[in-house]
C-alpha cells in the first residue's frame, strides 16, 4: 500500500514506518495521522512482522503537529483533531507488537508524543524533545499531559509542559524520556539490533508482558499482578513455553512458533 506522507516497509520480520514530510519536518496534519494508523492497522494484521520501528525521513522524528493546518481550528475542529491523533498513538501503545521509536532529529509536540507512544524509545545524539504548546496558546493534545508525567514524573513533566523547553537527548536520557542515546550513524543499527534480540524471543510471551505492563500502569499493584498471574498462566498453554524450557533444560537455542 502506498501512502503519501510516509514509507511502510519490512526488513525481515521488522515493520519500519518512516514519516516522510521531510521539508515540513514531517509535521502532523489529517492526512499523516490518517495514513499512520492505516499503517499499523497493516501491520497489526501482518503475521510475519514482529517487531515495529518508527522513524522519521531527514532532520525530523516528527517536529510537532502542522501548525499552519489548524492554526483556524474552532473549537470543535481542535476537540477533533486532538481525539483522532490520540486515538492513532493509543492503537501504537496497545498493538500487540514492541514498537521502538528512533528518533533521529526533532521530536517535539505531537512528535514527543508519538515516541511516548511507543515501548521503547532510542534516540540519536541530534535528537531534540519539547512540548512547547503553550507557547502557541494551546495544551498537549495527543496524549503528552498523560504519558509524560509516567515517563519522567509529575514535576519533571510540568517543568518541561509549562515552559515549553527543549531538551537535548542527554537530557531526555538522564530523566528517563528514552533508553539510550547512540551516534546518528548508528540510530537505525541500534533499533534493528534491538528488535532482532526482542523477535528472538517468544513472540506469544512478548505480546502478554507488553500487554500486563501497559494494564498494570493503570492498576493498583495487587489487580496489576492478577492480570500478570492470568497471562503467565495463558502462557503455560503455548507451545512455545514448552520449547523455550526444554531447550534451556537441552543448552539449546529455541526455536520458537509464535503459538
Amino acid at each position: 500500500m502506498e501512502f503519501n506522507n510516509l514509507l511502510l516497509e519490512k526488513d525481515g520480520a521488522i515493520g519500519i514506518i518512516t514519516m516522510n514530510r521531510p521539508k515540513a519536518l514531517n509535521a502532523l496534519n489529517e492526512e499523516t495521522l490518517v495514513d499512520l494508523d492505516q499503517a499499523v492497522d497493516l501491520i497489526a494484521k501482518d503475521d510475519e512482522v514482529k517487531a515495529v520501528i518508527i522513524t522519521g525521513n531527514g532532520n525530523a522524528f516528527v517536529a510537532g503537529a502542522d501548525i499552519v493546518a489548524m492554526q483556524n481550528n474552532n473549537g470543535l475542529q481542535g476537540k477533533a483533531f486532538g481525539t483522532l491523533g490520540q486515538g492513532v498513538f493509543l492503537k501504537i501503545e496497545k498493538l500487540p507488537k514492541p514498537v521502538i521509536a528512533a528518533i533521529n532529529g526533532f521530536a517535539l509536540g505531537g512528535g514527543c508524543e508519538l515516541a511516548m507512544a511507543c515501548d521503547i524509545r532510542i534516540a540519536s545524539e541530534k535528537a531534540k524533545f519539547g512540548q512547547p504548546e503553550v507557547g502557541l496558546g494551546i495544551v498537549p493534545g495527543f496524549a503528552g499531559t498523560q504519558r509524560l508525567p509516567k515517563l519522567v514524573g509529575a514535576g519533571m513533566a510540568k517543568e518541561l509542559i509549562f515552559t515549553g523547553d527543549m531538551i537535548d537527548a542527554q537530557k531526555a536520557n538522564q530523566i528517563g524520556l528514552v533508553n539510550r542515546v547512540v551516534a546518528p550513524d548508528e540510530l537505525m543499527e541500534e533499533a534493528k539490533k534491538m528488535a532482532r534480540k526482542i523477535i528472538s524471543n517468544a513472540p506469544v510471551a512478548v505480546r502478554f508482558a507488553k500487554q500486563a505492563i501497559n494494564e498494570g500502569l493503570e492498576l493498583d499493584v495487587a489487580r496489576g499482578q492478577l492480570i500478570e498471574v492470568d497471562l503467565l498462566a495463558l502462557c503455560f498453554a503455548t507451545e512455545d513455553q514448552k520449547e523455550g524450557m526444554k531447550a534451556f533444560i537441552e543448552k539449546r537455542k529455541p526455536v520458537f512458533k509464535d503459538r
